[in-house]
């Protein structure tokens, strides 16, 4: 969980760098807002590659981050802004587990 927590974080900080400084600011707020979406979906990612998930129970949790992810954007900004916060969310998600499905363990865990 501890190690979730950091790639939640990271991942936060460095897409919001990323998107402020070098893609071009569409503003702080939904940069910073863009950031967390990739950070929330690199430490989920991580958080449910452990063998206690099922992948049903893993896809429901990823849709559930989703969800939130839209509801949050759409009290903060408006729906178009929200979109590709999902987007961004599961590119990072599935970009995970096809990183871990080159390893024999099929898991960045070990």
């Amino acid at each position: 969980m501890q190690r979730a927590i950091i790639y939640f974080l990271a991942g936060t900080f460095v897409s919001f760098l990323l998107n402020y400084f070098l893609l071009g600011s569409q503003g702080w707020a939904l940069d910073l807002y863009y950031g967390f979406a990739f950070g929330a979906a690199w430490g989920m990612a991580y958080f449910l590659d452990d063998e206690k998930f099922t992948l049903p129970q893993k896809l429901g949790i990823s849709f559930l981050g989703m969800a939130v992810l839209v509801v949050v954007g759409i009290f903060l900004f408006d729906l178009e802004k929200a979109v590709p916060s999902v987007i961004k969310f599961s590119m990072v998600f599935v970009a995970y587990y096809i990183f871990a499905s080159f390893k024999s363990s099929k898991s960045l865990r070990n």
